[in-house]
């Protein structure tokens, strides 16, 4: 009976799989035909399957900049470039969408060692910095299994120079696992999707304009009240704006 339910099991995840593979496929044959919409249909329902990836969301923000969808396709890019920090056609899409905006934001500068320990950990996912300590690990205990077992002394220390080595890349990749997932949870961004909407000083209407942004705009979401979300943009700048009038990534 056991074995029966594995079958069963295993037949509907296939299953699910090659529906979601036939719906990928149709929905690139539908972005070929430039049937945009369609094939942003056929790509949604795989994400209301549960599934994600790069590639699907890539391919969603594809379409929806074919028609003009500025929000919907830089939040789509931003999704695809979470999964793949190092995608240089995401990024160059992103940048294109990006120019589209109205809204010219100034970045604060970071420090040379900040903006090079962010270069290191945006190289990878935080999943794969940690399948990468984790095989290192593995190597770490195989040639250091090889180091005591070996009598030949040149190979001594090839394996005890090269296991300690994949030990010193094991810890530092737990290092950018840890850094990727804490600014993943400490920092939740989300992008403008009304054409314009007003930036309050407090979390009402009745309070005071401070600025306006425009579709398309990164902000980083810092509180939320009722319906009303607290945002910061990359100059500093911070203020109140209706939940609805943006998504979150």
């Amino acid at each position: 009976m056991k074995r029966i339910v594995e079958i069963l099991i295993f037949l509907i995840i296939t299953s699910g799989l090659a529906q979601d593979e036939e719906a990928f496929q149709r929905g690139n044959s539908l972005y070929n035909q430039e049937k945009y919409q369609e094939a942003i249909d056929a790509y949604k329902t795989i994400l209301d399957t549960g599934q994600e990836s790069a590639s699907l969301y890539y391919n969603l923000g594809n379409a929806h900049y074919k028609l003009s969808n500025i929000g919907f396709s830089i939040f789509y890019y931003e999704k695809a470039l979470k999964l793949k920090p190092n995608d240089d056609d995401i990024k160059n899409n992103l940048a294109f969408a990006q120019k589209a905006t109205i809204d010219a934001i100034d970045i604060i500068p970071e420090g040379f060692i900040s903006k090079i320990i962010k270069k290191f950990t945006n190289m990878f996912s935080f999943d794969r910095w940690a399948w990468f300590s984790v095989i290192c690990v593995v190597l770490f205990v195989i040639l250091f299994i090889l180091y005591y077992t070996t009598h030949i002394s040149s190979k001594k220390r090839l394996f005890f120079a090269s296991s300690w080595l994949l030990l010193v890349f094991s810890l530092f990749a737990v290092f950018f696992a840890f850094k990727q997932y804490n600014f993943n949870k400490n920092n939740q961004f989300a992008i403008i999707f009304a054409q314009e909407t007003t930036i309050k000083s407090e979390p009402n209407l009745r309070s005071e304009e401070v600025f306006e942004l425009h579709e398309g705009t990164k902000v980083q979401v810092t509180e939320t009240v009722n319906d009303w979300k607290k945002i910061k943009l990359a100059d500093g700048k911070i203020g109140w704006i209706p939940a609805t009038d943006l998504k979150e990534l």
